[in-house]
């Protein structure tokens, strides 16, 4: 199990069960114990949910399976996975972020009894039906409330994704979340977790947001692009009361703040468990004006917000330690990565349109200032 000492806002909670801290220390450890037996749980309608699609080779580790589907073709792949479905898939990328909605969501129901609006995971899978019965091992293994399945048989999950009104869809394909952010709903691709993957909260869910591209439009990076730095600064001073437009992931982040101010109007704003961090190579008093303001317009805030000036996102994510980081560009996300942290590509905006390699020299080169 991840450790529950990890720093941050709660890491007294977390760790001392006592006084005021005694509730959240029990909701945690009823969690954590498998011999407590649990209720039935309810799925809501997806109309009411925040719906998180995931992949199956996201949410488990699926590498040796996935070798020999390439390798051996899809007879032998199903061949493999009928002979070994009572063997458990080990835990993939998205699986600390998919146990980190369920304690979110045992504290919703704890709070509002009755209420719908609730984390549901769909796993969202192209795998053939036969497989069906290990991911099932695997999810009553793993004790996670994944109760939605789609399993398309290698057809486009994007019809499904807007059936159950998606929120966020994570694969490791990135033609299909290519797909999907044409398709208007907020996307990214994760890959294999990082050798030595940075532990994370089980009691308070944390999320990373990189800015322009991710929560806002690519507008000021194609300024930055075509025109360089200065140009770039001219244009958001220029510009700073001129609202952004929003990025793939402004729905998302407008989603968790919903959840979150139903935990402050409970008088839990101190003891939240769902904690947003903004993450962007922006300078602060250069160029933080507008998304700041931005934000504001759009009801919206982050807990934190890291104004990094260009330099690495890296070592900051790795004290914030979420579960999640989205990131436009891969040089951020093999950074992050580098240093313990799960980060999801989000394939939008300019930054797609050059060599990732070209970028990496760019953001190299100016590293002292970014027009992220």
């Amino acid at each position: 199990m991840m450790s529950v000492n990890n720093g941050g806002m709660r890491t007294g909670q977390d760790t001392a069960p006592n006084g005021t801290a005694r509730a959240s220390w029990e909701r945690t450890n009823t969690m954590s114990n498998p011999s407590t037996p649990t209720k039935h749980l309810k799925s809501p309608k997806p109309q009411n949910a925040i719906t998180i699609a995931v992949s199956s080779r996201v949410l488990f580790n699926m590498d040796k399976e996935q070798q020999i589907y390439e390798q051996k073709g899809m007879e032998e792949y199903l061949k493999y996975q009928i002979e070994h479905e009572t063997e458990p898939f080990g835990p993939g990328p998205a699986f600390p972020f998919v146990k980190a909605l369920e304690a979110v969501n045992t504290r919703l129901r704890e709070l509002y009894p009755e209420s719908e609006e609730l984390f549901d995971v769909v796993l969202m899978t192209n795998n053939h039906a036969h497989v069906g019965l290990r991911l099932i091992n695997t999810i009553n293994h793993h004790r996670l409330f994944i109760e939605r399945f789609c399993m398309t048989g290698g057809n486009s999950p994007i019809g499904y994704l807007k059936a159950y009104h998606t929120n966020l869809y994570l694969s490791a394909d990135p033609m299909k979340v290519r797909e999907a952010l044409e398709e208007g709903i907020a996307a990214a691709t994760m890959f294999n977790p990082p050798e030595k993957r940075t532990e994370v909260s089980e009691t308070q869910l944390r999320v990373a947001f990189d800015g322009d591209a991710v929560l806002f439009s690519d507008e000021s990076e194609r300024i930055y692009k075509a025109h360089g730095l200065d140009k770039f600064f001219e244009h958001e001073k220029a510009h700073e009361n001129t609202l952004l437009d929003h990025g793939p992931l402004k729905g998302f982040l407008e989603s968790l703040g919903k959840l979150q101010k139903k935990f402050y109007a409970k008088g839990q704003r101190m003891d939240c468990p769902i904690r947003t961090y903004l993450v962007t190579a922006r300078s602060a008093a250069s160029s933080g004006t507008r998304a700041l303001k931005t934000l504001r317009s759009w009801g919206l805030d982050t807990d934190e917000a890291l104004f990094l000036a260009g330099a690495p996102k890296g070592p900051m994510l790795e004290k914030i330690r979420p579960h999640i980081f989205f990131d436009d560009q891969m040089f951020h996300v093999e950074g992050a990565a580098e240093l313990g942290t799960v980060a999801a590509h989000v394939p939008y905006g300019v930054a797609q349109k050059r060599p990732q390699k070209k970028l990496a020299e760019e953001n190299a080169k100016d590293s002292s200032a970014a027009a992220k």
